[in-house]
């Protein structure tokens, strides 16, 4: 759907009105109208009649042609259930599948669609048994109780036109009206599957789960939406947002926010979120419109989620799952619904939401809850960050989740797959329990293993490290058997805050990583931010990029802004204090980009220095090669830099043309395709007729067979994730290397792929 077909919020919209977008400018009237919607839906008519009258009304309100309502029926199925204008034969026959034209994409994406022309959107599906054919415009917008989705409510016009804000204003607060009051009045279908289900989403926190789903569907349902009051209303909404805030500093200084130190940051970020000015009015004027304190925060938060549909940065979208939950903690405040009491839950608990913020994560704890399954929400966002802090299995994108299943129901949660079983059959959760008993003993066994060195048989000496993001990953290096921390990413610090890091906030940072290292090498990476990470309150991106990925990112941002850059730097050398400092630039793509780098590092530490800050005593300057142009920097460059670091995902992208987040195209590329094998031992060549030290940072590092190959062609030092390292140390020293590389070197020489021959060569050990 393209922006022109998206419905706008400017700030300060009028409240809902009439056609033409005149408006509802006495509040009197806005409250009469909406109490004769709700007298409507509740009289002592039959279900049909009463649905039947309520969409004539809303009809004859928008000097519409037509009103209808499509209602879900289980998990896949919206029904045409009452029209005002479409043929009436068709009612409760009409059918459209989630997804299948403009009804079910705003059912699927939660999104509002204002077309002036429908038949020429190109998600439109025409319903020859409805008649709608000569009906032009077209304003529809998904019908919610909570955040369950319980149809689209719709109204169209022979005319060719657009709708006014004012008038998708007031068919949002009709549509409410519909979901809160209806629902109660037994006006809506219910139930949905109870067959076993197969859901596939996107990994978020690793681990796996069994357990019982407990819906985070608040256990209440929202009042009539009609206020009497809105100067009682506005009141009511502004002790609770006090309270809300005096909440929110409770829980900073609660035990499992002091415990971790990424819980804690984030909640400071989340705590930004409630002092939000424009969320505020915005609710604001939905009781100003003549709703009840309650419901104006639902609806601000419907329309939060209809602007999610044309933001692109995924790291913006994961910050309204932190706009959902303030709503739900303000809509419980108002309701004088008591907090969340981790003992509601089920043992063994897996939470099933459409998304969730930080704070909610942590109200409940991890005692209880084994698992979270999102039907939204991404793996970098706030309560990824907290569930994998508190070790708990996440799985995001899974749609159809909240309609699929139902309290109780057993479920299976894979956070290393991204697979979610609802109602699994015996079979499939016997085979689980197996895994994880498995998971279990592979743990055991591969724990003597983390303390030896990475030898092999030959003799050869592999350096393991790790990948680290946050203060919370720093218990991995001493439990895990790593020698240091391969790369640490500086910009998860950035992601986790709503503004930019004081200088002082940077130097307590690293200076904390430095000293939970206990004098383990660690290398930072500077700012790795542009392309599909973008800062808010940087403003960085001034344009749409057609290709992101090999537009303005990592180094070239710093280069172009300096300042960013030498901040980060200053707080790296302070943090210091000193003592060894290794220091990689992300993403360099020709020496002169080094050469400007590092000597904007070194000005900083002459800079410090004179100012009575210590220099480092051992200063190693990296570079990361991800780009394909690197390889063939002249070897002056190579002789420049301390050491070099090949991003193994990234240059994989970038050498085979294929988006790695792309899975039509990723899946068929790899580190160990002929074509790239040779590729890695021309670099690890160069770099040892140089004795320039080589690491390789990336997903391949991790598997045995990958990590094998990349050591046998003289890859020195491997860096990756935590749990990783012990069956990668057990692979080295059950090797020989050399072995491997005769084995690698006679596949390539027949263009052939070596991972069964290598499988196979650890297999016999």
């Amino acid at each position: 759907m393209t922006g022109s077909d998206q419905a706008r919020e400017p700030e300060g919209r009028s409240a809902p009105g009439a056609a033409g977008g005149e408006g509802l400018r006495r509040e009197g009237t806005a409250f009469l109208f909406l109490r004769q919607l709700r007298e409507t839906l509740t009289s002592g008519a039959s279900a049909q009649e009463r649905l039947d009258a309520f969409v004539k009304r809303i009809a004859g309100h928008f000097v519409a042609e037509v009103c209808s309502f499509y209602a879900l029926r289980g998990s896949e199925i919206l029904e045409l259930y009452a029209t005002e204008g479409l043929n009436p034969d068709s009612v409760r026959r009409a059918q459209l599948r989630v997804g299948e034209g403009l009804v079910g994409l705003i059912a699927r994406e939660r999104v509002i669609v204002n077309a002036p022309e429908a038949r020429e959107h190109p998600a439109f599906r025409y319903l020859p048994e409805t008649r709608e054919e000569d009906f032009s415009s077209f304003l529809g917008v998904p019908v919610k109780s909570g955040m369950r989705l319980r149809g689209v409510l719709v109204v169209q016009n022979r005319v060719a036109r657009r709708y006014t804000e004012d008038e998708i204003a007031a068919l949002e607060t009709f549509a409410a009206v519909l979901a809160e009051t209806a629902e109660p009045a037994g006006l809506l279908p219910r139930g949905g599957r109870k067959a076993p289900l197969h859901l596939h989403g996107t990994p978020a926190a690793e681990g796996v789960a069994i357990g019982v789903a407990a819906l985070r569907e608040p256990p209440y349902s929202l009042p009539n939406p009609v206020a009497q009051d809105a100067a009682a209303e506005q009141h009511r909404l502004r002790e609770a947002m006090e309270s809300l805030r005096g909440d929110l500093d409770r829980l900073l200084e609660s035990e499992a926010a002091q415990a971790h130190d990424a819980p804690r940051d984030v909640l400071e970020a989340f705590r930004l979120f409630a002092q939000d000015k424009s969320w505020m009015r915005r609710i604001e004027q939905g009781v100003a419109a003549g709703l009840t304190a309650e419901a104006a925060v639902d609806q601000a938060r419907a329309d939060t989620r209809a602007k999610l549909a044309r933001v692109s940065d995924p790291y913006i979208r994961a910050r309204f799952d932190d706009l959902d939950d303030l709503a739900e903690r303000l809509i419980r405040k108002l309701l004088g619904v008591r907090e969340i009491d981790p003992e509601d839950l089920p043992e063994n608990a897996i939470l099933i939401a459409r998304a969730l913020g930080p704070g909610e994560l942590l109200d409940y704890g991890r005692e209880r809850l084994k698992g979270v399954v999102l039907e939204e929400g991404s793996s970098g966002a706030h309560a990824a960050i907290v569930a994998k802090s508190l070790g708990i299995p996440m799985v995001v994108q899974a749609r159809g989740a909240l309609e699929s299943v139902e309290q109780g129901d057993p479920v299976i949660v894979s956070g290393d797959q991204g697979q979610v079983h609802l109602r699994p059959h015996p079979d499939v959760l016997a085979a689980f329990r197996d895994k994880i008993a498995l998971k279990e003993q592979e743990r055991a066994a591969f724990a003597p293993w983390r303390r030896l060195p990475a030898v092999s048989l030959d003799g050869r000496r592999i350096r393991l490290f790790m990948n680290a993001g946050i203060l919370a990953d720093l218990p991995s290096l001493r439990d895990s058997g790593a020698e240091g921390v391969g790369l640490l990413r500086t910009e998860l610090q950035f992601f986790i805050r709503a503004r930019l890091p004081r200088r002082s906030d940077q130097e307590a940072f690293y200076r904390a990583i430095l000293k939970s290292s206990a004098g383990k090498r660690v290398v930072f990476r500077t700012l790795d931010v542009g392309s599909d990470k973008v800062l808010p309150y940087l403003n960085l991106q001034t344009r749409r990029e057609e290709n992101p990925a090999l537009g303005w990112r990592a180094l070239r941002v710093g280069l172009d802004r300096p300042a960013l850059l030498k901040m980060q730097l200053q707080s790296l050398v302070r943090a210091a204090e000193g003592g060894p400092l290794a220091v990689m630039f992300p993403m360099v793509a020709e020496r002169e980009e080094f050469q400007r780098a590092k000597a904007l590092l070194m000005r900083e530490i002459e800079r410090l220095a004179e100012a009575g800050t210590p220099r480092p005593s051992k200063l190693e300057v990296g570079a990361m090669m991800e780009t394909p142009s690197l390889a063939y920097a002249h070897d002056d460059f190579l002789r420049e830099v301390d050491f070099l670091s090949i991003g193994g995902n990234d240059l994989a992208q970038f050498f085979f043309a294929a988006d790695r987040g792309n899975d039509r195209v990723a899946w068929r590329y790899g580190v160990l395709k002929p074509s790239f094998l040779r590729f890695i031992r021309e670099i690890c060549g160069r770099c040892s007729a140089l004795d320039l030290p080589l690491s390789f940072c990336g997903e391949a590092a991790a598997r045995p067979v990958a990590a094998v190959a990349l050591a046998a062609l003289g890859v020195e030092t491997l860096s990756m994730r935590p749990a990783s390292i012990a069956a990668v140390k057990k692979a080295i020293r059950s090797v020989n290397l050399g072995e491997a590389r005769e084995i690698i070197d006679a596949a390539l020489a027949r263009d052939a792929y070596p991972e069964p021959e290598l499988a196979a060569l650890l297999a016999r050990r």
